[in-house]
This record gives structure tokens, sequence and C-alpha cells, in this order.
């Protein structure tokens, strides 16, 4: 069984950045797609970010392209979200999950993800 632990979540002020980390055991890593996504109070889940099983492919939701960037180190079986010019919008859980796959574009759909972090919170206030 895949598991994925976040950390890095915390509370900043509007402006400031924070990075996210994605830890994953049990399954290769590095065959795999990796993706960020987040779920704020009272609303549906939302892609954020993905990076494809090489590192060839980013996608990102609009709201944040130019502020967040996902990356992977899959020698150390992690991915993680650069998250700077934070807003109070982007107060949410954040989850990683995986896709399993080997694909060249990335999946931005919660239905294409196999396995699921616990998530870990950002709150940015104003």
């Amino acid at each position: 069984q895949a598991r994925l632990i976040e950390s890095g979540g915390g509370s900043v002020q509007a402006g400031g950045s924070l990075r996210l980390s994605c830890t994953a055991s049990e399954f290769t890593f590095d065959f795999y797609t990796m993706g960020w996504f987040r779920q704020g109070p009272g609303k549906d889940r939302e892609f954020v970010a993905g990076v494809n099983w090489n590192g060839g492919s980013t996608d990102y939701v609009d709201s944040v392209k130019g502020r967040f960037t996902i990356y992977r180190d899959n020698a150390k079986n992690t991915v993680y979200l650069q998250m700077n010019s934070l807003k109070p919008e982007d107060t949410a859980v954040y989850l990683c999950a995986t896709e399993l796959g080997q694909f060249d574009t990335v999946s931005t759909t919660t239905f294409r993800y196999d396995y699921w972090g616990q998530g870990t919170q950002v709150t940015v206030s104003s």
C-alpha cells in the first residue's frame, strides 16, 4: 500500500512563502505522476499542480501560475510545492497524490489519482 506523507504547512501572512513536501514510500516513486490538490472550507477538492514521472511535464491551475512551483527529487522519493506570494484565498488543506502510470502529461482530475496523503493545513492571513 502506497504511503504519502505531507509536511511544511503552517500559518503565514499574505505575501509570504511556504514549501510543502510530500514523501512517498511502499511504491516505485519515480515511475509515477505526483500531484498537489487543495480543499478549502466548504469547497471541492481542487487540482493545484502536478509533475509527471520524469519531471519533464508540469501543470498548474491558473490561479497559482507564476507563484507556485512543483518539482520532484526522485532520489529522495519526495515532491515539493514551493508557494510564494501567498494569498488568503490559498488557505486550504493541501494534499499530495499519485497517479499510477508513466504519462507524458499531467492529469488534473481527482479521479485519475490512486493514492492520497492525509494533507497539511496552509493558512494565509491578510
